[in-house]
């Protein structure tokens, strides 16, 4: 099949194609005697496995990592794991600065709520985001 038909196979652009091409995430294909790209079918398989890694977050590096251990013949379950799992902990630790940020705003709120507009003097800052230092 041409560039264009697994393109449109697997949902993504052929600019998309090409450049997974020149980082080595899909083979260099055959080319016909007018140049043109033929890819097999085992291509529309990976650039499938390439989109679904992406979708869980993976990076074109990671996936490149994966790859590179199937393509020597290794198994990389226990590779791919750990990798998904670095993910899961980054995620943790945003959730976890997203909590403390959000408590902060809460209490910030609370603060401006409880503000007279008519008291906010200061030409430099607002009294929302005022020093709460003593």
């Amino acid at each position: 099949m041409k560039i264009g038909e697994l393109g449109d196979r697997c949902g993504v652009s052929t600019k998309t194609i090409r450049y997974y091409e020149s980082i080595g995430l899909l083979d260099e294909p055959d080319r016909t005697a007018s140049g043109y790209r033929t890819y097999a079918g085992d291509a529309v398989e990976r650039l499938q496995f390439i989109r679904d890694a992406q979708a869980t977050g993976l990076t074109l590096a990671e996936i490149s990592s994966v790859l590179e251990l199937k393509s020597v013949g290794e198994r990389s379950c226990a590779h791919t794991t750990a990798l998904i799992e670095a993910h899961v902990d980054a995620i943790d630790a945003q959730i976890a600065q997203l909590r403390s940020a959000r408590k902060e705003l809460a209490a910030l709120l609370r603060r401006a709520q409880g503000l007279d507009p008519a008291s906010c003097t200061d030409p430099n800052r607002c009294q929302v985001i005022g020093q709460t230092r003593d």
